[in-house]
Formats: structure tokens, sequence, C-alpha cells
């Protein structure tokens, strides 16, 4: 089977003849320009033929055009560091623009992804979408969202019917790009950041469209990011795999099978295991992830995405346990 062919058969829970497989990580230092993104995801997958591509743009692209400003700083996980947001009172969320997409750092983007498909034509890839109220999280701070979720409710709504718009458009444009479908990420399903309540006003209806916004995907893959997160409430949204930290919050993958009818992706540790384990250990920490779902609707991936420094031998571990 091919790789599309083994992830695809795995969301439909159709048989494959092994359980399929998907680390991603960033790019910090070829973030910046589209070709040198574009070639590094290539290289990635070449090297290590993993089933699907994720491709990682740099840690909060989509506020660029806002006026974010970050910069990196040498870290584990490759992300940025934001130096300056652009809403920084209630009013700042009715300014913000309906962005052209094409241009700018969207525009960079869909010129990556354009390339990264010339590339690899048989590759199943998915482009990076965050939700909007992980966006407007990016865009004013952590702290200062949940402020303006409760003191501002009116103002943040209509900032995020902003982001909404350009995040549904830019999402379809990602798959006339050449992907086969989204990797839709929130950061804010959590009850340690919102209460249900909170996320079902401000999450759960501007999620949903941008999702319908990319209804023409072949896969919509949720990560839920964080702990202590909203589950049972995600889990309805129109999805085909749900990935989370589920080595380090509940529900486990066995929990989740029992909760959720559809593929689910996970069960390495990235930041202990992988990073840290022997070949030995990676391959007994896959097994167990496989014996968690009997190998159905399943693929092995990480919580998330992958420390930058990751050895080539432990990556290399991950793909020869799976094709054992």
């Amino acid at each position: 089977m091919t790789g599309r062919d083994r992830v695809l058969s795995a969301i439909q829970g159709k048989p494959v003849d092994r359980v399929p497989v998907a680390l991603w990580r960033h790019f910090p230092h070829e973030d910046q320009k589209a070709e040198s993104l574009a070639s590094a995801h290539v290289a990635f997958q070449k090297k290590y033929e993993w089933d699907l591509l994720k491709v990682t743009p740099a840690a909060g692209y989509y506020g660029d055009d806002w006026g974010l400003r970050a910069s990196y700083k040498p870290n584990a996980a490759g992300t940025r560091t934001y130096t300056d947001r652009p809403v920084k009172k209630p009013i700042d969320w009715n300014h913000l623009k309906h962005l052209d997409i094409t241009a700018g750092v969207y525009g960079r983007e869909l010129h990556a992804l354009r390339l990264i498909r010339d590339a690899l034509p048989e590759t199943l890839i998915l482009s990076t979408i965050f939700s909007p109220l992980t966006i407007a999280r990016t865009l004013s701070g952590d702290q200062a969202l949940v402020r303006y979720v409760r003191e501002n409710p009116e103002d943040l709504h209509k900032g995020l019917e902003i982001i909404t718009d350009v995040t549904s458009r830019f999402a379809a444009e990602t798959l006339s790009a050449g992907t086969d479908g989204i990797f839709f990420a929130t950061q804010c399903a959590t009850t340690d950041y919102l209460t249900v309540e909170e996320y079902e006003e401000f999450g759960r209806p501007y999620d949903l469209r941008v999702l319908d916004g990319a209804s023409a995907a072949e896969i919509r893959l949720l990560h839920i990011h964080g702990v202590n997160i909203m589950f049972d409430q995600l889990t309805d949204y129109p999805l085909d795999v749900v990935n989370w930290h589920d080595r380090k919050t509940p529900p486990s993958l066995r929990e989740a099978r029992e909760r959720y009818s559809g593929c689910l992706a996970g069960r390495i540790n990235e930041w202990e295991t992988l990073l840290k384990g022997s070949p030995q250990e990676i391959a007994a920490e896959i097994r167990d992830a496989i014996a968690h779902t009997s190998g159905g609707r399943h693929i092995v991936a990480a919580g998330c995405t992958i420390p930058i420094d990751i050895s080539e031998d432990r990556l290399k571990a991950v793909r020869t346990a799976v094709d054992e």
C-alpha cells in the first residue's frame, strides 16, 4: 500500500498492511521563506517516508499580517517568541482587517504548499490551520484573551468574525494549492484555560465554520492541544482523525476508542521516549500504542510537534517499529 492508501484505509476502518505513522516538526531556520520551508519538508518526507506529511509553518504565522511581531530564540520546540501583539485594548478587535490571503505571509504559505505538492505528487499532505480562538489568543495574549472573554465579549466576537472569515478562506485555498486536507489545531479547548461554556460560545461556532470551509478536504484532522482537554465536546465535529497529548492527559488511546468511533492519532511521547529513549524503548512504546487500538482506525503519531533536535536514529526507530 502507498502511504495515502494506508491512511485513507485506516480512517475508513478498512484493513491496512501496517499501521500508518507520521511525525511533524518545526523548521525554525527555514520557515521564513516559502522555498526553504518547502525544501525542508520535502527532505524530511523523503528521508523518513511518513504516511502523511503535515506541513508546519512558523509558530504564529497566521498573525504576522495582522501585525504580530515574533522572533526566533533557539529552543527545543523550534517555536517563535511573540514580542508585540496587535490587540492591546477591546476596540482593537474591531480594527482587524479582512486580509488578502494570497498576499503577505498567508500568500507565502500557499506558495510553499504548491512547491511541496510539485515535489511530492503522491504524498498525502495536510496544511496547518489554527482555530479562530487560538489565533485570537496569540493576537492578544494568553491572559488578555480570558479577560476579553469575560469582560468584553461583544468586541471579541467582532474580532472572531473577522478571524474566522480569513481562516476559512485560507483553509479552502490551501486545498486549491494542492493539499489533501487540514490539520486543525486548537490551543484553547482545555478547562485549565476556559470553562466548557466559554468554549461553547467563543470556540465551537467559529471552529465549525472553518471546518465547513474545508469540507472538500479528504482529511480533517483535529489536534486538541494541552491537558484537561474538552475531548467529548469537540469529537462531534465533522472530523476524520483526532490527535491530542494522550500520554499526558486523559483520555488514553484505549479510553478514547470507547468514546469516539473515528480514527485516532497518537501514543508516542515526544518529549520523553522519543527524545530520550533507546530504539528499543521507542519500539516498545509503539507496540503499546498499537495494542491500545488493536491497530484499527489508528495513526501512530506524537502528541504534538516533535523536538527539533531528536536524533536521526530515533526517528528511524519509529519507522522500523511500525514496519516490524
